[in-house]
């Protein structure tokens, strides 16, 4: 579907949808629980919709309610077959947890994350005592467990994903495990897995990220718990009220979690001169003068498309540091951020010896652009569209894996669409 996007004046207040990547791993949590556990405010984002099925799977009685998800947890696979959908975080979670069971199961994928390297993850799993088969080092993976426990190493450069699924799987082995971490990326994500699995019961000690210690045949305990704000989806939000807020714009849900990476996206912005005050319940960004600024974005890559489209309205370039991790997402980040962009007028400059996205801005300039199939880089042309020239951006059903409601709830603080 295509969807034209007009330059708009945004005002009052807009809610940050909940985290996909809380919910996940409270999902995780319920499935693996003896009892029954509560959690408020659930996203409906796609990736959770498609974890919640997953979970199902593996034998959780879940029932959504309007405003709370009720899961009973138990491990008791009730087919062999598990669709994740496109969620790459879904497939590194599950994963391990799908793997303590005795029996073969398959977690099979769709669109891009069918591409996605996962062999170290496959070879982990095996070093703990489960088989795990995937085709020409990416999904599906075939699985047959029990995973064990033991010792194994994790190459963390690539996602802290898998290491978030193994920390929540192996303290329901039967033995104890120590898992050896290298050059880690993404270390606030790990810190809410062990948020997450202090308030349900389970221990696990480290020694800064780099040596993880896992008592085994431990038991997750029932809880009650609320999905927190998401950055990822927020930092659009915060975005478009420094770009577009008139006089401003406040953005709701958005608590200090800085076990969330993409909350670095206050940072960016203070660098580049915007006005920011909190709330009560969230942020007040003014719209004002912007210079561009530099930003180290390795720990944090879901910030490349907004910051990319915040840098196109700044003075003078702004160069984001990280650009390796753009390559394994719903696209080539970098390329596509690059080749979209340029289409408006902007100028994106990749430099992978230093491991930058440099941006130029200039006067966006009316155009159509591919979506891509990836979420962020429809809500990044968005950006482009309300704060610059109308664009009409092709595939914005992309939007449903992480924030179903982006364009709704624009429309209500005074963004203009219209049919293409």
């Amino acid at each position: 579907m295509n969807l034209v996007v007009h330059p708009s004046d945004l005002s009052g207040r807009i809610e940050a949808p909940g985290s996909k990547s809380h919910m996940q791993r409270l999902l995780a949590a319920g499935l693996l629980a003896q009892g029954e556990s509560w959690i408020r405010r659930p996203s409906d984002a796609a990736d959770c919709m498609a974890a919640a099925e997953v979970a199902a799977g593996l034998g959780a009685d879940i029932e959504i309610g309007q405003n709370a998800l009720k899961i009973r947890g138990g491990l008791a696979p009730r087919t062999d077959v598990l669709h994740m959908g496109e969620s790459g975080l879904g497939m590194r979670l599950f994963s391990p947890i799908a793997a303590l069971a005795p029996t073969p199961l398959t977690l099979v994928a769709s669109g891009t994350l069918q591409h996605r390297p996962m062999q170290p993850m496959a070879d982990a799993l095996a070093a703990l005592g489960a088989q795990a088969k995937l085709r020409n080092g990416c999904p599906p993976i075939e699985l047959h467990g029990p995973l064990r426990g033991g010792q194994s190493h994790v190459d963390g450069g690539l996602s802290s994903q898998f290491l978030t699924g193994l920390l929540m799987a192996l303290p329901c082995a039967s033995a104890d495990s120590i898992l050896e971490v290298s050059d880690l990326k993404s270390k606030p994500y790990v810190d809410m897995t062990l948020e997450v699995l202090s308030a349900t019961g389970v221990s696990i000690h480290h020694q800064d990220h780099q040596k993880f210690t896992i008592p085994g045949g431990q038991s997750y305990l029932p809880f009650d718990e609320t999905v927190a704000g998401d950055w990822s989806a927020g930092a659009f939000l915060l975005i478009l009220a420094a770009l577009c807020g008139e006089p401003f714009l406040e953005v709701d849900r958005l608590g200090n979690h800085p076990t969330q990476a993409d909350q670095a996206v206050t940072g960016a912005l203070l660098l580049s001169g915007a006005k920011l005050m909190r709330t009560e319940t969230g942020i007040r960004v003014e719209r004002g003068r912007r210079k561009g600024f530099r930003f180290d974005a390795t720990h944090c890559p879901d910030l490349f498309p907004p910051l990319a489209a915040f840098a196109a309205f700044c003075k003078g370039p702004t160069i984001l540091k990280g650009l390796h991790r753009l390559q394994h997402k719903e696209s080539n980040r970098g390329i596509a951020l690059k080749e979209e962009f340029e289409k408006a007028g902007i100028q994106i400059e990749l430099n992978t010896e230093e491991d930058t996205l440099t941006v130029r801005p200039g006067p966006v300039k009316q155009a159509k652009l591919d979506g891509r199939g990836d979420h962020r880089m429809v809500m990044a042309a968005a950006v482009l569209g309300l704060a610059g020239a109308p664009i009409e951006i092709e595939g914005i059903e992309a939007v449903a894996k992480s924030y179903p409601d982006f364009f709704d709830a624009l429309s209500e603080v005074g963004a203009r669409f219209g049919k293409a």
